[in-house]
């Protein structure tokens, strides 16, 4: 029972610092498109909550564009005080989050591998002729 509660927690935390980062951040040359909330892992006891954030396409500008939200927690944990009734308020900590960039990198690599091998690199096997069955 507890589990369901904190998945829920969880997914409302990420739909409220989602929507509320891009009303809060509007600075220049900050470019919000780029930048995603991926997940929310809430301790059980709700007093602090991870928020992982990619970023995708800066790779040069990431850690800045990271410690720009970071600098504004104080101003989301206060929003999430006032929308949200939860016991207590997470303590939020923003981490980046690379694994939508390790999962492009995995489908390039095998794109191109159905390009060099054709449409699919293992040659499947035909069931009747399979040493197994006989």
């Amino acid at each position: 029972m507890a589990t369901k509660r904190i998945t829920r927690v969880n997914e409302l935390l990420k739909r409220e610092i989602a929507a509320y980062l891009y009303r809060l951040i509007n600075e220049g040359g900050f470019d919000m498109s780029a930048v995603t909330v991926t997940q929310v892992n809430t301790a059980p006891n709700l007093r602090n909550a991870r928020v992982y954030i990619s970023i995708r396409n800066h790779v040069l500008e990431r850690e800045a564009m990271l410690d720009t939200i970071r600098g504004h927690r104080h101003a989301m944990q206060q929003h999430i005080n006032e929308t949200m009734r939860l016991k207590y308020t997470p303590h939020l900590t923003f981490e980046l989050d690379t694994s939508i960039e390790k999962g492009d990198r995995v489908l390039n690599l095998m794109a191109k591998l159905e390009e060099e091998y054709g449409e699919s690199p293992v040659e499947e096997a035909d069931p009747e002729s399979d040493p197994e069955k006989s």
